[in-house]
This record gives C-alpha cells, sequence and structure tokens, in this order.
C-alpha cells in the first residue's frame, strides 16, 4: 500500500476501535431501556425494570419524594435492591412475574440472534484490515468495508427490535408499565452503528482504485506508440 493509503487506514482504524467498544459495551451490559410503574403514593416501595439483549433487572426503590419530571418508580440511579435473571432465550421457562414473557421473549430473541451476526461481521472485518496492512494485500480493505458496513446496518436493526419491544409493553393494556425511556446502552449501539457505518464507507474509498490529480496525469504516464 502506498504510505498516504497506510495513514488513512490507520485513522479510519481508530475510528473502527472506537465503534467495535461502543458495540461491545452495548451488546454487554443491560441498560437498554427503563421501564416503570405508575407510582400511586410515596412513602413505599416499588418496583422499575431495565434490560439488555441477555438480561431482565428488577430494581426495588423506595420513593420518598414526587419528581415533577418522573412519574413512575425512580430513577433508576436511586439506591435500591437489584435482582437480575437472564432471558431464557432457547428455553420454555417463563421469567418474573412482572415482565409479559411472551412479547419480550419473542423481540428479545430476534434482537440478540441480529447482534450475533453484527459481532461476527465485525470480526471478519477486524481480521480483513489486520491481514490488509501485509504487502500487496489491500485488497482485503474492500471486503473489511463491507462487513463493517453490514455490522453497522445489524446493530442498527437490533435497536430498532428492542425500540419496537418497548413500544409494545407501554402500549398493551396487560402490562403494568406506564413510564420508559432508552439508557445508555442503546446509545453506545447507536454510537456503534454511525461509526461502523462511517468506518465501512471510508475504507470502500480508500480501497478505490487511485484517480489521477489532473486528466493530463494518465496522458503523461502512457508510453508512447513507436512507430515500424
Amino acid at each position: 500500500m502506498f504510505e498516504e493509503q497506510v495513514t488513512r487506514v490507520k485513522i479510519t482504524s481508530l475510528l473502527i476501535l472506537v465503534g467495535m467498544g461502543s458495540m461491545l459495551a452495548a451488546v454487554s451490559t443491560d441498560h437498554w431501556a427503563v421501564l416503570s410503574p405508575r407510582v400511586e403514593k410515596l412513602n413505599t416501595t416499588c418496583q422499575a425494570a431495565y434490560f439488555g439483549l441477555w438480561r431482565l433487572c428488577k430494581k426495588t426503590i423506595f420513593m420518598v419524594e414526587e419528581d415533577p419530571e418522573w412519574k413512575g418508580c425512580g430513577p433508576i440511579s436511586l439506591p435500591g435492591e437489584k435482582n437480575c435473571s437472564y432471558f431464557k432465550h432457547f428455553t420454555s421457562g417463563e421469567e418474573a412475574e412482572l415482565f409479559e414473557v411472551k412479547t419480550q421473549k419473542e423481540y428479545n430473541i430476534s434482537a440478540a440472534a441480529i447482534a450475533i451476526f453484527s459481532l461476527v461481521f465485525m470480526t471478519l472485518g477486524t481480521l480483513c484490515v489486520i491481514f490488509s496492512f501485509g504487502k500487496g494485500r489491500d485488497y482485503l480493505l474492500r471486503p473489511a468495508g463491507m462487513f463493517f458496513a453490514f455490522a453497522g446496518l445489524c446493530i442498527i436493526i437490533s435497536v430498532e427490535v428492542m425500540r419496537q419491544s418497548v413500544k409494545r409493553m407501554i402500549d398493551s393494556d396487560e402490562t403494568i408499565w406506564f413510564e420508559y425511556y432508552y439508557s445508555w446502552s442503546f446509545a453506545c449501539a447507536c454510537a456503534s452503528f454511525t461509526l461502523l457505518i462511517l468506518s465501512g464507507a471510508a475504507l470502500l474509498l480508500i480501497s478505490m482504485p487511485h484517480m489521477p490529480r489532473n486528466p493530463w496525469e494518465t496522458c503523461m504516464d502512457a508510453e508512447p506508440d513507436t512507430l515500424d
């Protein structure tokens, strides 16, 4: 690769590392969304829930004073006893009584599976970038860019699936949830989508054949025709 091209790949790799870190933080943590029931009275305990792709956590909070901007239980940052349990994605077991099992399990299986595909694409893209630094292997930048773009698309699809899951539970009359908001794991997933899509596009542009700066370069570099 040309020295200028190597420098561009290294700069793009920094964006990729930040995007990968954001995705790993999103996939491995539980703060995608926070759900809260309506609080009817103060000086009593209430139970809020927050979840990610793999676990549901419930937190019991003692409400002392009402927050004018938050009518539900919490905020979740208040001290309280929490209990986390893994979603039983591949079994027929039921979750805790406060969660709508059928709805959440249906959506979480889809979101988790899509997130796994995103991790696979991200791993393949990383391997392609690493091997592209070898002499004469810059052709690997093109599949690397495509893999990172696919990883970004998969994670944003997973985000949308989770968003629909929260919306369905809030709108349902069968659940107790009244308030909700998306937390920092959700923000990490959105950030990883942006960074990975931009990094993938950058690698594809870098891998494109060098274009002459002006039309005379091609003419000047061409070998003159010899007359017999």
